[in-house]
Parts: structure tokens; sequence; C-alpha cells
């Protein structure tokens, strides 16, 4: 008991309820990400492709409020005030959405797009917090953190593929309202070990802080009704990030052709091909709460040793695979290392998009395998979910890494927020090829099949082909990663 209590003693204060704060917070998140389409097509009976429609707006708008719900605490309200209040909007969102009705979907999506798009940063921030600069244990805790939201997405997993088992999509939602209940309890319990530390909004007077907490107030509920509005018009609002995002990239472009810093400007050109990489790996990987998992249900033989394995469960696949086999991949890479293998980051970006292709490749491998009935085994499900989580493993750790050291100090800010755009982006072109499957209606498996197999291979096959670019691209990549002097007038144009 002494040596936990020591072991203890050494985690700054509030790390270790953090850990627990992120379980229970991840929970909502994890149910609907995992259910939502099945519930709108399964129960609400919106088409596949409103359903995927809806899908790729939560996600764009998720990701995308990110970065802004970091302004928003450090400058507004401090991220202990907004990670409860979004969480209080999630809370009201779950139980809302556990109505049944159409109109309760839409308001509840709304409720609590806008508390988790803006609050999942706060949690990052109030770690980073704990710890004074020269901390080393900093990266200790943050894997600790990633450990507390992964642990979330599988009892999230978990909890909604027993509820789709059983049609019981009410209890399902109940079950996340209590859980994002329970985080808001412990951010109560230790209020005061989360306050906000070294934000701008600390350096405020009283009556400062006050008028700008009214503002991060109205900010938070007023986005609300905006996101209710955009849902409804998801197709509209699909072309309108698609649109924004076209115009960021023709800017970044700009940018990167006019920047007067040589080395500086070789960076920023390896930065959006990164991005482009970037793009078609999430597009990918992003259609397992939706075309795949339409498949899923519908052409693939879920029962396995006599038991009916859930949709939701099969994410868990991506789960183990992540907290497994990070470690073992990061021990691995070091042995590589040592006996002088470039394992850099565009090894890792070009493999990753080859593996994530080929976890698509296999699905029409398995359906042309088939037996008569059409209904595809299990295991191609299983490798497919296989090959994409080694490619996560390989692409999501680097890419905020990345970032810091390609992005010159004036636009770190502007290229943080486009990667984190081109994620949403990506969100968005999923559900449009999402869209392109059968509807569940449209004939037994046998028949559907061809047309999952179809959009399956062109996903995979796109995307290999993509990787394989990025190969024979990589003498060039490694010369504009470079750390040389700034301003060689005498280095190559490229």
């Amino acid at each position: 008991m002494s040596i936990i209590k020591q072991k203890l003693s050494g985690i700054p204060e509030g790390s270790a309820a953090l850990f627990f704060i992120q379980i229970f917070a991840t929970l909502g998140f994890a149910i609907l990400y995992s259910t939502l389409v099945l519930y709108a097509t399964k129960k609400l009976h919106f088409s596949v492709k409103e359903a995927t429609a809806i899908m790729g707006v939560f996600g764009a708008f998720n990701y995308g409020l990110h970065l802004f719900g970091g302004y928003l605490g450090g400058r507004f309200i401090s991220n202990r005030n907004l990670f409860v209040g979004g969480m209080v909007l999630q809370v009201l969102g779950c139980a809302c959405i556990s109505g049944g009705t159409v109109m309760q979907l839409y308001w509840g999506l709304a409720l609590f797009l806008t508390g988790s798009g803006l609050n999942v940063t706060c949690i990052n921030m109030m770690l980073t917090q704990r710890f004074t600069p020269e901390d080393n244990r900093r990266e200790g805790a943050f894997l600790w953190n990633y450990a507390g939201m992964n642990l979330g997405f599988f009892i999230g997993f978990s909890a909604a593929g027993y509820y789709q088992l059983q049609e019981d999509y009410p209890s399902l939602f109940i079950f996340a309202t209590i859980g994002n209940f329970i985080s808001i309890v412990l951010a109560a319990v230790y209020w005061k070990t989360l306050k906000d530390r070294n934000t701008p909004l600390s350096l405020s007077t009283p009556t400062e802080f006050k008028k700008k907490m009214l503002v991060g107030l109205a900010v938070l509920f007023g986005l609300v009704p905006v996101v209710f509005y955009m849902l409804h018009q998801a197709e509209s609002t699909a072309q309108i990030i698609l649109a924004i995002g076209g115009l960021v990239a023709l800017t970044l472009i700009y940018l990167t052709v006019t920047h007067a810093d040589l080395r500086e400007r070789r960076n920023m050109s390896a930065y959006l091909v990164f991005t482009a990489g970037n793009v078609v790996f999430w597009t990918l990987y992003q259609m397992a709460p939706t075309g795949l998992q339409l498949f899923t249900v519908s052409n693939v033989d879920r029962i396995v040793m006599g038991v009916e394995i859930a949709p939701q469960w099969i994410q868990n696949i991506n789960t183990f695979v992540i907290v497994f086999g990070g470690p073992l991949m990061a021990m691995w890479f070091n042995q590589l290392r040592a006996k002088g293998w470039n394992i850099d980051v565009s090894v890792q970006f070009a493999t990753a998009l080859v593996l994530i292709g080929i976890g698509f490749l296999v699905l029409p491998l398995g359906i042309m395998l088939a037996p008569e009935n059409g209904m595809v085994t299990f295991k191609w499900i299983f490798i497919s979910y296989v090959f994409q989580s080694i490619g996560e493993l390989l692409i999501s750790p680097v890419g905020y890494a990345m970032i810091g050291r390609l992005a010159p100090a004036k636009y770190q800010g502007v290229m943080m927020g486009t990667w984190m755009l081109a994620t949403g982006i990506a969100s968005i072109l999923s559900s449009d090829f999402s869209g392109m499957v059968p509807e569940a209606s449209d004939g037994l498996p046998i028949v559907t099949n061809p047309t999952y197999s179809h959009v399956f291979g062109m996903l995979g096959w796109g995307s290999v082909a993509v990787g394989i670019v990025l190969y024979a691209l990589m003498p060039l990549m490694r010369r504009l990663i470079t750390s040389g002097p700034a301003n060689d007038q005498q280095a190559e144009v490229l």
C-alpha cells in the first residue's frame, strides 16, 4: 500500500482525476459514433443517403469545433467551465435522443455535437496545465489519458452492441446520459484542483472575467440552434464545408508559394502533400460507422462460435489493436532504427495508406469467396479492421507532431486548424461514398454484394495508388523536410 501511495504522490494533482473523467466523457461520443447511422436507418427509417449525410456533418463539426473550443476555453469561459458546460449539453443531447422521434434526434444531436465539439480540447488543456514546461512526466500522463479515452470507447462500443442486439435504443441513450453525467460529478468533486493555470483568461480582472464569461456562454448555447439548422440541411452544409476546405487549400498553396524563407517553404510544401494523404486515409477510416457498418449488418455472417457479434463490438478490434499494438510497434520501430532503417514520417504515411487500402481490398475478396447465400464470412471484416487499425497507428500519432516541425511559427495555428479541417472534410467525403451503398431493402446479400464490392474496391485501390505515389515521392519529401539553414538562396528551388 505504501508503494501505491508513493506512486500516486508523484503524479501531479488532478492528473488521475482527468484519467477517470476522460473515460466517462468519452462514453456518449462512442455510443453515438457507433450507433447513429444504424439508429437513423433501422429505427427512424432514414434512407442510407440521409443517415450517412448526417453522420458526415456530425464528424465534420466535431473535428472543426475542436480548435474553436480551445480558443473559447482559454480566452472566454475557462477550460474547466467550458468542459462542464459542454458535458451538460451532451447529457441533455443524449436524453433528448432517447425520446425516439426525428425532431428529438435533431435537437439531441445539436446539443450533443456542440458540447462534444467544444469541450474535447479542454480536457487536454487542463491536463497539460498540470505540468511545468520542463516536466518530463507530461508524455506519460497523455499516454494514460489516451488509454482512458480508449477505455471509454471500449465501454461505449460494448454497451452499444448489447443494446443494439436487444433493439433497445432508449436504454442505450439513457446509458450514455448517465455515463456523461458521471464525468460532470467527477469534475465537480475535483473542481478546485482542475482550475485553469497560465491562460490569457487567468490574467483578467474579475469584471473582465464576468464579461468574457457572458460572451462565452452566449456563444456556447447560441451554437446549438445553428448546428440544429445545419444538421437539417446536411447535404447543403456538406457542400459548404467542402467549399471552405477548397478555399483554405488554395490559401495555403498561395502562402506556400509566396513564402520568403526557402527552408520553410519546402517544409510547407511537404505539409501540403501529407495533408492530401491525410484526407485520403481518414476518408476510408471514417467508413467504419457508416458504409462498413451497414455492410456488416446486412451482408456479413456475424455468428461466431454460436454467438451473434453486434456490429458495434467489431469496432473494438480497433481499440485492442491500438492499445496493445501501439507499444509493440514503438519497440519494433526502435529496433529497426537502431539497425539503420529510416522509419520517418514519409514511410509511415505511405505505408498507412497502403495498409488501409488493403483493409478495404480484402472485402471484395471475401465477397467473391462468400457461399451461395452471399453472406460474407466474419473473418474478412475482422482482417479488414486489423489492417485499418495498424494504418491508424502509423499515421495518427505522427500527424500533429509533424505540424510542429513543418509549420513556420506564424502559420502554426492556421496549419493545425487546417489539419483538423482536413479530417472534417474526410468525414464529408466518407459520407458521400457511404451514400453509394445499397439500402437494406434493395435485396438479399447476393444481390447487393456487387455494389459493395465495387465501392470497397474503388476506395481500396485508390488508397493503395496514393500510397505508392507517396513511396515514389519519398526522396523528394525527404529533401523538402530539411532542417538546413534558412534563406539558403543557393539551394535548389523545388
